[in-house]
């Protein structure tokens, strides 16, 4: 997991230690995610499914991407497909993954980048490997999180952020053991680079086996935790936890969690993906690439889409013209 990285994190800032009278997270939950296929049929973890949409509040949606080593000519991505009312956050571990939108968003995005899409008021958008990476396949891995807008953003127009990994806040924690990528949000003083409509913080972490972590956290918000690969323990209580399981927490002022000793010879450190933020508390309507707050919203939504005022495929994308257009 290449992510960004660096050679020696003992030069990173570090967390502070953390007061006695800290008040650490329980676990309240434990889920695996099932796996499943999206878009052209590429592989994902659903991690989000059968969690209660009160504990995930702001976010709505989370796939992990692989991690797959593709032969060539298997790469996938999707087709051109419509979002509206809230925003896509994709974070690429390992490959490469074009994007554009009708807006005239996109770009490509690599080892620790992320491309942070708000739909707003609407758009159509299509993600796929570059054709370089189709001919000669090779490893693909990353996250899509989906995050609601409040309703007071929902028709907003369309924006689109590029975020390369070395624009990530980086430190480490008092011994070194872990290397902490804030991508957005706030850790201990040290701010990601992505803009957000909802106070959310969403952080990478790489724990080095053995190593425990004591990370602070803002108690307004909730705390979810994703294990991107490897196994570990989280909570006071040490509960454990592996590859493709989510930590949902209760209240409190930190997180706690360490990587096993002994780690499988592909995994060899626990990488966790961290989300917490503030929730909005809406009512939520969602259906398919929707996310609204009523039915009504839903509809018209589709009857938008339907008429076209979403956007449209730009032409030298349409399937007529054979590919020959630019790629983003």
């Amino acid at each position: 997991m290449p992510a960004i990285t660096v050679d020696n994190v003992l030069v990173l800032p570090r967390l502070p230690q953390l007061e006695e009278s800290t008040t650490f997270r329980p676990v309240r939950t434990v889920t695996t995610a099932p796996s499943g296929f999206e878009g052209e049929g590429f592989p994902v973890r659903r991690a989000f499914a059968g969690v209660s949409t009160t504990d995930l509040d702001p976010f709505i949606h989370l796939d992990q991407m692989g991690e797959v080593d593709y032969a060539p000519g298997e790469p996938k991505g999707t087709p051109w497909h419509p979002h509206r009312g809230f925003e896509t956050v994709t974070y690429i571990i390992d490959g490469v993954f074009d994007h554009q939108d009708s807006h005239g968003g996109g770009g490509t995005i690599t080892d620790g980048d992320t491309q942070w899409m708000t739909a707003g008021s609407g758009l159509l958008h299509i993600e796929a490997p570059p054709e370089h990476l189709v001919m000669s396949g090779g490893l693909f891995h990353g996250t899509q999180l989906w995050v609601n807008l409040p309703r007071s953003a929902k028709m907003n127009p369309p924006r689109y952020q590029d975020i390369r990994g070395g624009e990530s806040a980086l430190l480490t924690t008092p011994d070194g053991g872990a290397l902490i990528r804030v991508i957005a949000g706030e850790i201990a003083g040290h701010r990601g680079p992505g803009s957000t409509f909802t106070p959310i913080t969403i952080t990478h972490v790489t724990v080095q086996p053995g190593a425990q972590v004591d990370l602070p956290w803002q108690p307004e918000f909730n705390a979810l935790v994703y294990v991107l690969g490897g196994r570990g323990t989280v909570g006071t209580d040490r509960r454990p936890v592996r590859t493709g399981q989510l930590a949902v927490h209760g209240p409190g002022d930190a997180l706690r969690f360490g990587a096993d000793v002994a780690q499988d010879s592909n995994t060899p450190a626990l990488d966790l993906y961290i989300m917490g933020g503030q929730p909005i508390r809406e009512p939520v309507a969602q259906y398919g690439p929707f996310v609204m707050n009523t039915r009504d919203e839903l509809l018209k939504a589709f009857e938008d889409f339907q008429a076209g005022r979403l956007g449209v495929i730009p032409s030298e994308r349409l399937p007529h013209t054979g590919g020959q257009g630019t790629r983003p």
